[in-house]
Parts: C-alpha cells; structure tokens; sequence
C-alpha cells in the first residue's frame, strides 16, 4: 500500500574524507531539510570525524558510521528502497542555499515531483572565493554538469551491483512507469537566482587542513581507473600535501565563462 504524503521523508547521506574546511557549513545548511541523517567517514586524518560526531549528536534524528570503503556507503541506503523516502547526497564541498531548500522541502513533501526518480538543481563548480565569502567564481550548470544528488527511492524496487560510493553506479531497478528518465531539471528551467536547489560546489578549492594546495581531488572513477603507477605517485603526492589535480573535473565542471555570484547569503546563517 502507497504511502500517504505525510509519511513521506528525506533522508541525508554525508559521506566525507578529509573535508573539514567546509564540512561544518555543507551540514549545518542543510539539517532542517532533511528528517533523519547518515554520517559515513571514510578514514578521515583530520577533523571531519569530530565534526561528524558533534552533528550526529546534536540533530534529532542521526547516526555515524565509519566505513573502510566509499563503496560500503550505498548499503546503508538499502533499507529505504521501495518506500516513501527522498534521498539527499551531500559531500563536504557543497554548500547549498539553506532557504532554497526550507522551500524546495515544502514542494516535496506537497508531492509536486513524485512521478520524478531525480531532481537536479543549479551548481556553481567554484574556482574561487572571497575571504569575507561575499562572492564566489566558477563554472555553472548549465552548461556543466549538474553534481546534485536528490532521489525518489518510491521509484525503485532495487540497485544493488557494485556501486564505488553512495547513490553512484549499480544496477536500478524501476517500479512501474518509473525510468531514468524522469527526471526534474530544475537548473534548466529558470535562473540561479530565482533557485531553489543551488549549490556552490567548492570541488577546485582545497578542502582539508590536511591539504598545502588548492588542486582539486580526483574523483573516485579516476582513481579506480587509474594505473599503479598513477596510484603509487599520487598517494605520494598526498603525503606530501600535493594533489595532481582531476581531469575528470576539468572536463565536467569547466565549461562556459567564468561566473560571479553572490556568496554571503550561503554563509550568513
């Protein structure tokens, strides 16, 4: 039996290494839009445990895991297939509008996108950011790709397969008329300004006190595809605070001009 709209919920998945330069601010920003959260650690070596630990005991609903593997992330979310539950991913370097979202939740939870599997929202993929963060540059989606990660788990009956980190890869499998398809666009269909699911994704800043450069990290698929050599000169690199860089982000998140937005409204609350 379907679920009636007042059982519907969201349901918040962090899952972090190394990212306590900005982790504080992508959590704090989007608590009241979710109902419960899931902290997963992938063997931080800095402070985002202890940031993890404080929110996951300060917020109503929460629990935190430390995991050996992004990919053991997915199988927390197993239990929420097929019920009347939003998913929302959020990693350490995506500081969304806390209004857009009050806003976004309330179109949610009236069931304005239930025949959507996804929502996709704006991103700025930032490059750079004022010390008062009163004004961020980047790339926006469009024309780059949107990183967002809101999912109707009502949609499925399963994924499952080998999925690298939570919510990516796998084998889905829709119920009914569901498809991939159906997705909500929302970057598509009206200005950054006017948004309610925006983000500033802060992928190309340094986002750990770990870190000595401001490069961007190399996202899971690259590492996976990468050779032995490659592996064993960027963990060296690692160790001594370099990062290579991501070709997998350049390519993604670096389309069309250089944009310049207002910041502090992320940062204010």
């Amino acid at each position: 039996m379907k679920a009636t709209k007042s059982e519907t919920r969201i349901v918040g998945i962090v899952l972090a290494r190394n990212e306590d330069r900005f982790i504080e601010r992508a959590v704090a920003n989007a608590t009241a839009f979710c109902d419960h959260w899931i902290f997963a650690d992938h063997g931080s070596s800095d402070q985002t445990p202890v940031i993890m630990e404080k929110w996951a005991g300060n917020l109503p609903s929460a629990e935190i895991h430390r995991i050996s593997k992004a990919s053991e992330s997915h199988a927390l979310l197993q239990r929420y297939v097929g019920e009347d539950v939003w998913i929302f991913g959020l990693d350490g370097d995506e500081v969304y509008d806390p209004r857009g979202l009050a806003r976004l939740r309330q179109r949610i939870l009236s069931g304005e996108f239930d025949a959507n599997w996804m929502i996709l929202g704006h991103a700025l993929h930032v490059t750079q950011i004022s010390d008062d963060y009163r004004w961020a540059s980047g790339h926006a989606s469009p024309p780059c790709r949107s990183m967002t990660k809101l999912y109707n788990f009502a949609a499925i009956s399963a994924w499952e397969g080998y999925c690298p980190e939570r919510l990516h890869g796998g084998n889905l499998v829709f119920r009914g008329a569901y498809g991939n398809d159906q997705r909500a666009m929302l970057h598509e269909t009206g200005p950054w300004e006017e948004s309610d699911f925006r983000c500033l994704h802060l992928c190309f800043l340094s986002r750990s006190s770990r870190d000595n450069n401001s490069g961007p990290r190399a996202n899971l698929m690259e590492i996976q595809g990468a050779t032995q050599l490659s592996l064993w000169a960027s963990r060296v690199g690692r160790w001594l605070g370099w990062r290579p860089g991501s070709r997998w982000k350049d390519e993604r998140y670096r389309r069309g001009e250089l944009q310049k937005v207002e910041a502090l409204e992320f940062f204010d609350n």
